[in-house]
């Protein structure tokens, strides 16, 4: 049921009119290029800040493209005459995606935002009003139950996630839909869930504008909805991750002691994930003070999964309980309250020990092995997204290292991984650099420190030779007990192999 103390929204069982209004939307151009085109780099760019003064003053005009920014994005009543040349009024009306404002205008009931998909698709995503363009509405303090737009998160999220072909797809907690939308594209069936009835209504309508086919919605909170045995090749969750106390915002605030929610998420995964499935989710962790919050996050991995754990960034308690109470627009409003709320998040955190907050991404892959791999590591560096392929990468490769002892890796041919280059640092003149790093400037863009040797190896790694002949050579050429190079070498390759620096040559 759809919470009544907020405002109605479109139906959500007249596909007709989604699809008269998408066929509508694209021919004005309203999509993520057209948008860019029309307000420039400058104003574009200010409404992902919650600016929208540069849009507005960008879009003064009466194109039918004007027309729809100020409607749909920026939320301004329109005269109806005006509306009425571009968009089928009278059904927009009936079915609620407008309501009509005095005497001759009309408005949107909900923020509609282009979004380009990874192929060019020109996509729609809805959400509440306000909630698309932080301040498009004077949002001010976010209502529980409202359903809020694409925001970094929700990128961040699509860009890491694998998008090989599949059979079933999960999209838990979907908001308002944009993984399920993208999930759509590489999944025969796509199911979404969500604790709130409203995000499941407006992620129906963001599959329905966007062209995409509708997913199966159910509403629950984490695994409840799912039926028993029922399992997936793919999950992904951008979860109410907030560590907060209580549960006040439901788009955010996941209602469990510290980082239970996300921790009952990644420990749930793995039942329902089929042989050789991922499971990618954001999260937030504790860092609990006497704690290494490495074996914390690997304490959460389920059995029969590998994992990869990327932490993102860390925020000490202070400024994590600043972002979240500014996200709320707590900041605006009575300063005894917002110092009385900034106080009970802050002794939150004292009972529980917590130091600070980590942010990142945890990935799941069913393998049922016999030693499962799981890493943790914290990467705050910037990355080239979408890093989906990069995901499936490494865990081919921790596969292929799993399967081959040292003895046989000596065996094998090793080529220097996609755009990796060689540093070397030391001092002006100096005969011998300090240190060789090697670096990547494609997917995660790790950079390592390596030894004479490491760089003398990944230097002539062409696929040629056999990694044990490379080391023989080199041994020769430093002098070096070419068995002693042998037994000590094959970590530091395995560890090159795993980032990524060497690939097998076949």
């Amino acid at each position: 049921m759809i919470d009544a103390s907020l405002p109605p929204l479109p139906s959500a069982d007249r596909p007709d009119v989604a699809a008269r209004l998408r066929e509508a939307l694209l021919g004005a151009a309203f999509t993520a290029d057209g948008l860019l085109e029309l307000l420039g780099a400058p104003a574009y760019a200010a409404l992902a800040r919650s600016e929208t003064v540069p849009a507005l003053r960008a879009t003064r005009g009466d194109t039918p493209l004007e027309t729809l920014v100020r409607l749909l994005l920026l939320q301004q009543p329109v005269p109806h005459a005006r509306v009425r040349d571009v968009l089928p009024v009278a059904d927009c009306l009936e079915s609620g995606w407008l309501t009509a404002v005095g005497a001759d205008e009309v408005a949107a009931t909900v923020d509609v935002r282009p979004y380009g998909g990874p192929d060019g698709e020109d996509w729609f995503i809805v959400s509440d009003l306000g909630c698309a363009v932080g301040g498009a509405g004077g949002i001010g303090r976010r209502a529980q139950g409202v359903v809020l737009g694409v925001g970094g998160a929700s990128t961040t999220l699509a860009g890491i996630t694998v998008r090989t072909p599949v059979a079933a797809a999960l999209d838990l907690g979907t908001g308002s839909g944009i993984q399920a939308l993208h999930a759509a594209q590489h999944a025969t069936r796509v199911t979404a869930t969500d604790v709130n009835p409203r995000a499941l209504h407006i992620a129906a309508l963001t599959l329905a504008l966007s062209g995409a086919p509708a997913a199966e919605l159910r509403e629950g909170s984490l695994f409840e909805p799912l039926r028993n045995g029922e399992t997936y090749d793919l999950i992904v969750s951008n979860p109410p991750f907030v560590i907060s106390p209580g549960a006040r915002l439901t788009y955010r605030d996941g209602g469990m002691g510290g980082d239970d929610l996300c921790r009952s998420l990644v420990q749930g995964a793995g039942e329902r994930l089929n042989m050789g499935g991922f499971a990618q989710f954001l999260a937030n962790w504790q860092h609990v003070e006497g704690e290494d919050w490495q074996e914390r996050l690997r304490s959460w991995v389920p059995r029969g999964c590998d994992a990869w754990i990327v932490q993102r960034d860390a925020q000490d308690i202070t400024q994590y309980a600043e972002l979240w109470l500014r996200d709320a627009g707590d900041h605006r409003g009575d300063v005894a309250e917002y110092e009385a709320r900034y106080d009970a998040w802050l002794d939150e955190f004292e009972a529980r020990k917590v130091k600070s907050i980590g942010f990142g991404w945890i990935t799941l892959r069913r393998t049922d092995a016999a030693v499962p791999s799981v890493t943790v590591e914290e990467w705050p560096h910037p990355v080239e997204q979408p890093l989906g392929d990069t995901v499936v990468a490494h865990f081919d490769r921790l596969d292929y290292l799993r399967s081959r002892d040292d003895a046989a890796l000596l065996e094998e041919r090793f080529r220097l991984g996609v755009e990796v280059v060689q540093e070397q640092v030391g001092l002006p003149g100096a005969e011998d650099p300090e240190h060789v790093v090697l670096r990547q400037n494609r997917g995660m863009r790790r950079a390592t420190r390596v030894d004479t040797v490491g760089a003398g190896f990944a230097g002539v790694c062409d696929g040629s030779l056999t990694a044990g002949r490379i080391l023989d050579a080199i041994a020769q050429l430093v002098g070096e007990d070419p068995v002693l190079l042998r037994d000590r070498t094959p970590t530091q390759i395995r560890l090159l192999v795993e980032q990524g620096f060497l690939e097998p040559a076949g």
